[in-house]
Parts: structure tokens; C-alpha cells; sequence
């Protein structure tokens, strides 16, 4: 899992060389403690991540035991034990923070961290050079697998898909998990003609992986429509719903064009990428307008 290498990271652990250094009675300063050196730290901590995770009395103990230490000049030692519950509440909280993030049955990115970080990449994206591309993918009567071969064999359908997509991201961009069927590859600081590629590359790999060794005549195709965003000068970003209803759009053309297919804008006029470009889309005038 690439999970927490999009500015999700957790606080760093505490070091075995962090530990206060042990010092007479009364010496002791504040600023030691403010620069977590003592147990006051580790108990606010706690009480931090301990509400974080909603134990509120819990989180109160700990608070006002901090409270009560940073009250006195006298502070004892940090007792091993209290330092790796700390690392281990911190662990804890960034893998729960992780996991919230996560689609439960693919492993790709859920829909809530898919809004929170496009918003976010478009807003940084907004008056710079740097293009970014959304792309939509759906997998091509997907329906008929689940009712040929079951669901059990369509979630193991959806989770090698997604680690086809994942294999052809570039560095910083991600997969989500949009729903049912359909995810999405949002591909940061790239130009528009690499991200069809890589959209592309992404369906050639799909439809020739050997799916029969999965079940007797299977196959499974995709369809993808990708946007790219580039804003110029003082002109306003599009949102994130924008980007999204654009790749829409194309993911239709490129089913109306017979599917297995990539389509994007080139101009005002609607393409398909690879194999696919051959086609006749006739369809393809309807995603003109959006």
C-alpha cells in the first residue's frame, strides 16, 4: 500500500535518545517540557490522541495529569513503559486514519480522500504551469461478469484491475474507488498527452492480462474518458465536480464508440487513443458541450 505518501503521515516516533536526561530535583525547566522531554509532553500526547479517537475520559486523565506535572518543578523520569504506549496510540492512529481512507475491498482510495484531494490539487495547481488530469474509468459490462461468474470472482475481478491501474501511475498520482465499478486516476503536474498514454497503457494492460486463468472465457475490458485541467493566468481553476462531469462525458463517447476504448480532447473535437482511434465515434459530438 502507498497509503500515507500523500501528506497523510503521522507524527514522527519518539527516539530512545529523546528521553530526558536526569537531572536533580528543582532543575527541571518548563521549556525541557515544551521541548518533550518530560512526561507532561507524553501524557498531552495521549490526552491528543486519545480525543482523536473519541475517548474523551480517557484523553481527561491524561490531560490533567500533564496539568499536575507541569505545576510542579520536580518532574521524575519518562518511564519506558509510557513512551512506547505513546509510539503505539501514534501507530495506531495513523493506520486508522489510513484505513479511513481506503476502499475496504480493493485497497485503492475511497471516495472521501478523492474529494479532499483533488480539491486540493486543483487549488495548488491554480495559476501555476502544471497540468492535471482526471480520468474515469469503468469496467465494460461488468454486470455480465458478476452474473456469469458470481460476485465472490467480480471482487477478485476489481482488485486485479486496480493493480493493473496502479502499476502505470506515475509518482504522486492516485486510483479511487468512485464507485461500483468505476474509478478514477488522478494524474497530477502531467501534460495532456501522457496522461492518454498512460491512460492507455492502463486499458492495453487490462484487456491483455490472461483473465481466462481466472475462470474458463473470461474477459474484462475498460473504458476510460480523461480530462485534463489547465488553468492560464488570472483565469479561475475548474472544480473538482467539473473535472470529474468532463471525464464523464468522455467515458461516455468511449462507450458509444464501442468501449475498450480511451477518449479524449484534442481542441473542440473528441479522440480515441490507440487501437481504438480508428473508430467511427459516432456518439462522440454529444461530450462536445460539456
Amino acid at each position: 500500500m502507498t497509503g500515507l505518501r500523500n501528506g497523510f503521515a503521522g507524527p514522527e516516533p519518539l527516539r530512545d535518545d529523546d528521553a530526558a536526561t536526569a537531572r536533580p530535583p528543582g532543575q527541571r525547566t518548563r521549556q525541557d517540557l515544551a521541548n518533550g522531554t518530560g512526561m507532561a509532553e507524553l501524557h498531552e500526547s495521549i490526552a491528543s490522541l486519545l480525543a482523536s479517537r473519541g475517548q474523551w475520559r480517557q484523553a481527561y486523565h491524561h490531560l490533567r495529569s500533564a496539568l499536575d506535572l507541569m505545576s510542579t518543578a520536580d518532574t521524575p523520569r519518562v518511564p519506558e513503559q509510557l513512551r512506547h504506549e505513546v509510539n503505539r496510540l501514534r501507530r495506531e492512529h495513523a493506520e486508522a486514519r489510513e484505513q479511513s481512507l481506503r476502499d475496504s475491498l480493493t485497497a485503492s482510495y475511497n471516495r472521501r480522500y478523492l474529494d479532499e484531494r483533488l480539491s486540493d490539487l486543483l487549488t495548488e495547481h491554480a495559476g501555476t504551469d502544471d497540468g492535471l488530469a482526471v480520468a474515469l474509468v469503468d469496467l465494460d459490462w461488468f454486470k455480465q461478469v458478476n452474473d456469469t461468474y458470481g460476485h465472490l470472482l467480480g471482487d477478485r475481478v476489481l482488485q486485479r484491475v486496480v493493480d493493473l491501474l496502479q502499476e502505470v501511475l506515475p509518482t504522486g498520482a492516485f486510483c479511487a474507488r468512485y464507485g461500483g465499478e468505476e474509478f478514477v486516476l488522478v494524474l497530477p503536474s502531467i501534460e495532456p498527452s501522457t496522461a492518454v498514454t498512460v491512460c492507455e497503457t492502463a486499458r492495453s494492460r487490462v484487456e491483455r492480462f490472461p483473465w481466462p486463468q481466472m475462470a474458463p472465457g473470461l474477459r474484462v475490458t475498460i473504458s476510460v474518458g480523461v480530462a485534463h485541467e489547465h488553468s492560464f493566468g488570472d483565469s479561475a481553476p475548474a472544480s473538482a465536480e467539473q473535472q470529474l462531469i468532463s471525464a464523464d462525458a468522455l467515458l461516455y463517447a468511449a462507450k458509444q464508440a464501442g468501449r475498450n476504448a480511451v477518449a479524449y480532447r484534442a481542441g473542440s473535437e473528441v479522440r480515441l487513443a490507440g487501437i481504438a482511434a480508428g473508430r467511427r465515434a459516432a456518439a462522440a459530438r454529444r461530450a462536445a458541450g460539456y
